[in-house]
This record gives structure tokens, sequence and C-alpha cells, in this order.
């Protein structure tokens, strides 16, 4: 599985009008199965994000963990990270799972993350969305498992 993952003061998706996920501070993560993933990849990039130190500490260091804020996590599911730009200028998505597995796959990463005790919101697959948020910092990682 691959994802980004930003640190955001703010975020929010909204579809035709109508909100599907709102947090304040936190997480956005733009998460992609790929093809041959499993509930296992699922668990493991749930485990590691939950567990990563991007946040600060008193000494104005990154080392809390959105465990350590308790801080919520947007996510939403964003098949353009399987993009692969080598053959030209228009970008192939083979690599990425098929839409079923990839929506199963979506679901069981947010359910992962609420299972570890983080608040989840998300975005809608497959709808076209608008995605608004103040990222924070900036910090902007990406992780693939």
């Amino acid at each position: 599985m691959r994802a980004l993952v930003q640190r955001v003061r703010q975020a929010k998706v909204t579809v035709a009008g109508r909100v599907t996920g709102e947090i304040g501070e936190g997480l956005m993560i733009l998460v992609c199965a790929m093809a041959g993933d499993t509930d296992a990849k699922a668990a493991q990039l749930a485990q590691k994000i939950a567990k990563l130190r991007i946040f600060r500490d008193a000494d104005d260091k990154m080392n809390r963990s959105i465990l350590d804020t308790g801080g919520a996590a947007l996510v939403v599911s964003q098949f353009t990270l399987a993009a692969d730009t080598s053959r030209g200028n228009r970008p192939g998505f083979s690599t990425a799972a098929p839409p079923e597995e990839g929506e199963r796959l979506y679901m069981r990463f947010s359910d992962d993350l609420r299972a570890l005790g983080i608040q989840v919101e998300n975005g809608e697959f497959g709808a076209d969305m608008d995605v608004a948020l103040v990222n924070q910092g900036p910090v902007t990682i990406w992780l693939d498992v």
C-alpha cells in the first residue's frame, strides 16, 4: 500500500457540496491500494502511520505520533498515487489495485486506524472530491509498505 501523509491544522473533503469528512489537527492521509496488496499490508501501513513521530514535542522536535497527540485522521482514497509516467506524459495506473479491491483495502486501512484508537474521517471512494487542508510545517511524508 502507498500513502502520502500530511500533518495538518485542519482538513476537509467535500463531494457535490456535501462535507464527507472533516478534522482539526491531525493527519491528512491519501492512500492507494496497489495490485497484490493484502489486509496485512493495510494493517502494516496503519501501524506505521499511527506511530510516525512527526508532531512537535515540548522541545519543538518532531518526536510525537498521532497516538501521542490524540489527533484525528482524514483518509482519502487516491488511486493516482499509483501513477506511472515512465512512458511519456500520460500517466498509467495499471499498478493500482482493481477498484473493488482498492475500496475494500481503503476501508480496511481506515478500520485498522480506528482500531488503534484514532478518530478517522473519510472521503468517498471513487467520487470527484474537493480536498481542502492547511498543511502544518509543512510536513509531507511518502510511505510504501
